[in-house]
C-alpha cells in the first residue's frame, strides 16, 4: 500500500487524501513534523516537503500536484476528466488553489518565523492581496459541482478549510457564495470533507 507522508493542517496534503478517497485508492497515513526533519521525510524528500507519497514499490512521488496525477494514473483517470478542455479546466482549478494557498502560507510563515519587529508587513500585504484576487475569482464563478467531480474541485474545498483554520473571520465577508459552495460540497461528500484540513 502506498504511505502518503503529511500534515493534518496542511491543504494540499488534504487534497491529496482526498484526491486518494476520491480514486478509490488506499493510503497508508503517517503524520510528520517538517520542523523536526525527520528521516523517514528527508529520505523520501530531500526537499523535506509534505505531502510526499512512497510507493510500493519505494519511489517518491512529491509535490502535491505530481502526486494527484500519479494517483489519477493509478485509478484509471478518476480524478481528472478525460476530456482535454475539461482536463485543462481541472488543471486551472487545481492551480488557483494551490496558488491562493501558497500566498497563504508565506504569510503564516513570514509571521511564524520571524520576529514581529522583522515582519516584512507590504510583503505580507501583497500576498493577502493576491490571496483574496483569487478568492474573488472563485466566489464570482464557483466551480460547479456536477455528480463526477475532479481534483479542481477538492483543492478548492481544501483551500476553504485552511482559511477557516488560520485566517477565520478575515476572508468571509462578501464571500458568501463561496461559503455555501463549501457547505454543499460536504453535504454531497461527506467522506472527502472529512479528510480537509484540520487544527
Amino acid at each position: 500500500m502506498p504511505k502518503l507522508l503529511y500534515g493534518p493542517t496542511s491543504p494540499y496534503s488534504a487534497k491529496v487524501r482526498m484526491a486518494a478517497e476520491l480514486a478509490g485508492i488506499a493510503l497508508e497515513t503517517q503524520v510528520v513534523d517538517t520542523s523536526a526533519d525527520p528521516s523517514l521525510l528527508i529520505d523520501a524528500n530531500p526537499l523535506g516537503k509534505i505531502p510526499t507519497l512512497i510507493t510500493e514499490d519505494g519511489v517518491t512521488v512529491y509535490d502535491s500536484r505530481v502526486i494527484t496525477q500519479y494517483l489519477n494514473r493509478l485509478s484509471g483517470n478518476k480524478i481528472f476528466p478525460r476530456n482535454a478542455a475539461k482536463r485543462l479546466e481541472a488543471e486551472t482549478l487545481e492551480a488557483l488553489a494551490d496558488g491562493i494557498c501558497d500566498c497563504l502560507l508565506t504569510i503564516v510563515y513570514e509571521r511564524r518565523m520571524r520576529p514581529e519587529e522583522k515582519v516584512h508587513q507590504p510583503w505580507v500585504d501583497r500576498q493577502w492581496e493576491k490571496a483574496l484576487r483569487g478568492l474573488d475569482a472563485l466566489n464570482t464563478n464557483p466551480p460547479k459541482l456536477p455528480k463526477s467531480i475532479s481534483v479542481g474541485q477538492i483543492a478548492v474545498r481544501s483551500l476553504i478549510a485552511y482559511l477557516d483554520i488560520r485566517f477565520a473571520g478575515k476572508w468571509e465577508k462578501g464571500r458568501g457564495k463561496l461559503k455555501r459552495w463549501a457547505v454543499r460540497f460536504d453535504e454531497k461528500w461527506p467522506d472527502l470533507a472529512a479528510k480537509t484540513p484540520k487544527a
